[in-house]
């Protein structure tokens, strides 16, 4: 119990004020609607005017007659969906809820058409969906749909004004974060979609501060997950989009998008592999986000021009090499009052070699709490170092972090970056390490500045197209070689690579386990 409480209390004191007020606002206002049988209102007349927009980027197939398909699982419903489906976990419940297939490249309207009438008259029943975040996406799924097909329609716009009233009664400033900047994206939308004047000015107070704070000055997004930064991205072209092609507000706020979508998308084409795919660090997968590819298609478009950044805000630090790209994490976690997208992962680092990846992370195949979240989360998932069984930063339910390392002295060259963090501070530790690039050789150096009672774990992932066995002491990778100096031993074991949601891939991964400071020298066979 003792020691919950110390996990809780390290866990809120990073909030902001401002998160905890409305956590008690909302909580309060709920049980007091609840006892006065407080209902929203599923319809507010409102004249609405379809807006002129590029085609954006097409969404996955996801929905196909009355099969769903999101996250790798499948649903086929009897006539029209459940829309409160639980059955594969909350977020396919809400990406059933975002309307994301109605901007599908094959569409059959007259279904569409159907489903979102559907959807109209289950609203009393509506769970998840009236849920702000939802419908800060369906909503603009939805514009984009009407505008698109030039669909004018009064029961369709008076519903979706009373969606968007809903929203803004409860912006997510009790999480802040991306959530509270797809709120702000979606009343944008909104204000131009109802030309509404209240929108537009709850739309530029979250975007104006909230663009400035969580877009870093090198370019990365301050939750630091590739993914979530290709998401966000895609969110400001759009907007810029619609900015440009409709005079509805002026244009005051274009140079604000342009400036943080050059800066994203310069981040973006540095953190990228030659083969366009992200490493998947922190809560990212494949198959979420819109590619790298299609943003900078749709970015060269609008005529946005990457910026030349210096990656320094985010952490992360890429060397690129004719014959193979490495990306390094010397930074700390995320921001302190939202890591729910964050894992224990200080000092991780994936490795492509020949535009194929070698040394990856585990990826995120769940955001259940769960042994799997938890295991996705945790040091042991990704290639750093763990010492006896204590985690870096204390990740715990699906969204949640404790105590958490905090990296110091960072010191990089051409060829070389270093760093410490204190994630250990607890057993008195510091743990330094050192990533040292020579021709084609990969030095990574782990030293302590006390040495524990216990053992450190060095860990190693590998894609599961890599071929790994143990012979003489000396790891052999298909054609490549690792080798340590130090008091070690190597061993190999099992791990499930998620390079998407629900699909687990086996694979190996090498465990050095050491006592002291530990060199580790990965020889790349070009």
């Amino acid at each position: 119990m003792i020691d919950k409480c110390k996990r809780l209390f390290h866990t809120l004191k990073y909030l902001k004020r401002k998160q905890i007020a409305y956590r008690i606002f909302y909580f309060s206002r709920k049980k007091w609607r609840s006892l006065f049988g407080f209902k929203y209102t599923a319809s507010i007349e409102k004249n609405a005017f379809p807006l002129v927009l590029s085609n954006s980027i097409y969404t996955p197939i996801s929905c196909h007659n009355n099969t769903f398909s999101f996250l790798n699982k499948s649903k086929t419903f009897s006539g029209f969906p459940d829309w409160n489906f639980a059955g594969y976990g909350k977020l396919w419940t809400y990406n059933l809820n975002y309307f994301d297939f109605l901007n599908q490249k094959e569409i059959d309207m007259d279904r569409s058409v159907e489903l979102i009438n559907n959807y109209i008259d289950s609203f009393k029943d509506l769970k998840d969906g009236l849920e702000p975040f939802p419908i800060a996406l369906r909503g603009m799924n939805w514009i984009k749909f009407f505008s698109k097909h030039k669909i004018i329609d009064a029961k369709f716009d008076h519903s979706l004004y009373a969606q968007y009233k809903i929203l803004e009664d409860q912006l997510e400033y009790h999480l802040l974060g991306n959530h509270l900047l797809e709120n702000g994206f979606s009343l944008l939308f909104a204000s131009y979609y109802f030309k509404d004047a209240g929108f537009y000015r709850s739309a530029s107070d979250i975007l104006v501060k909230e663009l400035k704070e969580q877009i870093l000055p090198d370019g990365a997004h301050f939750e630091l997950s590739p993914m979530y930064h290709q998401i966000m991205l895609f969110r400001l072209l759009d907007c810029i989009d619609l900015v440009k092609n409709n005079d509805f507000f002026g244009s005051s706020k274009l140079s604000l998008l342009e400036e943080k979508a050059s800066l994203m998308l310069g981040w973006l084409k540095q953190i990228s592999f030659a083969d366009g795919s992200i490493p998947l660090l922190n809560d990212s997968a494949n198959g979420v986000a819109p590619s790298t590819n299609d943003l900078i298609a749709f970015a060269n478009y609008l005529k946005i021009t990457p910026s030349q950044n210096v990656l320094k805000e985010s952490g992360y630090r890429v060397f690129k090499r004719q014959y193979f790209e490495m990306i390094v994490d010397v930074g700390d976690i995320g921001p302190d009052y939202i890591p729910g997208h964050a894992h224990s992962d200080t000092f991780n680092f994936e490795l492509h070699v020949h535009e194929k990846p070698f040394i990856v992370d585990t990826g995120t195949s769940t955001y259940e709490v769960s042994s799997q979240r938890f295991s996705e989360r945790s040091t042991s998932a990704h290639n750093t170092v763990r010492i006896n069984n204590i985690e870096q930063s204390e990740v715990w339910s699906a969204f949640r972090v404790a105590k958490r390392a905090k990296v110091l002295n960072v010191v990089e060259g051409p060829h070389v970056v270093s760093a410490s963090h204190d994630g250990y501070k607890s057993i008195g530790i510091i743990h330094s390490r050192k990533f040292e690039i020579i021709n084609n050789d990969i030095f990574i150096k782990d030293n302590f500045d006390s040495y524990g009672k216990g053992k450190s774990y060095f860990y190693i992932h590998f894609h599961p197209d890599v071929h790994v066995t143990l012979e003489n002491n000396l790891i052999l990778a298909d054609s490549h070689t690792i080798s340590c100096i130090g008091k070690y031993s190597f061993s190999l074991s099992n791990y499930n690579y998620s390079p998407e949601f629900n699909k687990l891939i086996p694979s190996i991964v090498l465990i050095v386990e050491f006592e002291g400071n530990l060199e580790t020298c990965i020889r790349l066979q070009i």
